[in-house]
């Protein structure tokens, strides 16, 4: 995608994929032709990424899926230079759902899944933002990608994102 209207091209496949995804199409990998996956790739998303948005559409808005890609597409052109990760993670290196970080149920397995989006390593059968990372933003009142750029900003430290909730996204 050209930098100059790269948002413009995402939001035409984004409704292209939730078009698709109402008319019944459930395979992520042939919603989008070779050359608008090349598209996708040059900021670091995927079909899977775009599928899992449509899906949930109802609960997720296009705006809040446009700044979880801006998150990544920022972190993929600046810290990894454009250039796609060699691996993607397995669910077994996720923490459980129900994992705790100073009695915050989810958090240790957010902030991992959260990692994972920046880098471009989740599995395919893992969606950041789904509904269980929702309901854990809304009860914290904060935004997805705002707690991606704050896991980005505190590299490993987990008691800046630890103290980032507890104080609903405020220092």
């Amino acid at each position: 995608m050209k930098n100059y209207d790269w948002t413009r091209q995402l939001k035409f496949l984004y409704h292209h994929a939730s078009q698709q995804y109402s008319a019944g199409h459930r395979d992520p990998q042939t919603l989008f032709s070779a050359r608008e996956q090349q598209e996708l790739a040059s900021i670091g998303a995927t079909a899977m990424e775009l599928y899992d948005y449509a899906e949930d559409s109802d609960s997720l808005d296009w705006e809040t899926a446009l700044l979880i890609v801006a998150a990544r597409r920022d972190y993929f052109l600046a810290i990894q230079h454009g250039v796609q990760p060699a691996r993607h993670l397995s669910m077994a290196d996720f923490p459980a759902k129900d994992a705790e970080l100073e009695g915050i149920p989810w958090l240790p397995r957010l902030i991992q899944k959260a990692r994972a989006r920046l880098r471009g390593e989740l599995p395919p059968d893992l969606m950041y933002c789904c509904g269980g990372d929702r309901a854990f933003f809304s009860k914290h009142g904060l935004h997805a990608a705002d707690f991606l750029r704050e896991v980005w900003a505190a590299h490993d430290d987990e008691r800046k994102i630890l103290a980032f909730v507890k104080n609903g996204g405020h220092y």
